[in-house]
């Protein structure tokens, strides 16, 4: 057999070191394995999957086909240890990483699915809604792993600063909800923490949408379109409002976490008479939260 020269290992030509190195968008079916308030769940995510090291200044290349390995082994080997969260993958391949680039200080995973989630309509009939799961992680050598779950959830607001022109103008009565525009709401939570926390996607996508001035649905007959309309104008807010909605309900929810897990949460409305978008953000530790 010819032996065959490691380019990859061979020296840098300009001695500098780069941050991140890897592959991106391999994509990849996984079998997720949840407790669902005792109950066990299966949920198959199709997922869009990042992974990356440092490579030092004295090697040439990043040994490429050790990330695609590390996938394998960890989606292949879901059916005697299950993954119980994409966060939790993320994981497990920065360590699975250090392992296989021995000259690597650090290891990045960033993990992007869709999923669906059953949900109700204000006159009770079952929907499944679509939502984007985030679950990253980054490790380092000797300093552990802080991983991140994140959610996209897509909502309704109705602005209360028109609403109460319209009403001052009608002299409405506060019988019924007046009039207002409205927005579709984009919500994003991200929570930073050790890799010892959970958090349940489910939980945080249902505090999300309660934020909101409505839920929104895929499908709604007309009964049901009334309802999300009424509902919403009873409930209006800002694009502020819906943030520190959040951070309330996550605070209250969340007590069990740690101080020194961080959040961020944005907030933003493709406004219906204006052309351009409004948005709101927070970030911050729970223990910053706790003492506000």
């Amino acid at each position: 057999m010819i032996p065959v020269c490691d380019v990859q290992n061979s020296k840098g030509d300009s001695g500098f070191m780069l941050s991140r190195v890897g592959v991106r968008g391999v994509r990849k079916p996984v079998c997720i394995l949840r407790d669902i308030d005792g109950n066990a769940l299966n949920s198959m995510l199709f997922c869009n999957i990042d992974v990356f090291v440092d490579l030092p200044a004295i090697q040439k290349g990043s040994h490429l086909s050790r990330n695609l390995e590390a996938i394998k082994e960890l989606i292949d080997d879901s059916a005697s240890t299950p993954i119980t969260g994409i966060e939790n993958l993320a994981t497990d391949l920065c360590k699975k990483l250090l392992e296989k680039h021995e000259y690597a200080s650090t290891a990045e995973v960033n993990i992007q699915a869709e999923y669906f989630k059953n949900s109700v309509t204000p006159n009770g009939r079952t929907t499944m809604e679509s939502y984007t799961l985030y679950g990253d992680a980054v490790g380092i050598r000797g300093q552990g792993i802080r991983k991140t779950i994140g959610v996209d959830v897509i909502g309704m607001t109705a602005c209360p600063c028109a609403q109460q022109t319209v009403t001052e103008i009608l002299g409405c009565s506060d019988e019924w909800p007046v009039m207002s525009h409205n927005q579709r709401n984009v919500c994003s939570v991200f929570m930073n923490m050790d890799e010892s926390e959970n958090v349940e996607a489910n939980g945080l996508i249902d505090l999300i949408e309660s934020s909101f001035s409505s839920p929104t649905f895929e499908v709604l007959k007309r009964d049901d379109e009334g309802a999300v309309v009424i509902n919403a104008h009873s409930n209006p807010k800002f694009v502020e409002d819906v943030v520190r909605t959040v951070l309330k309900k996550v605070v209250e929810r969340y007590d069990y976490l740690d101080d020194d897990v961080e959040i961020v949460i944005r907030s933003e409305s493709e406004e219906s008479i204006h052309k351009h978008n409004a948005f709101a953000e927070r970030t911050a530790t729970f223990g910053e939260l706790r003492n506000e």
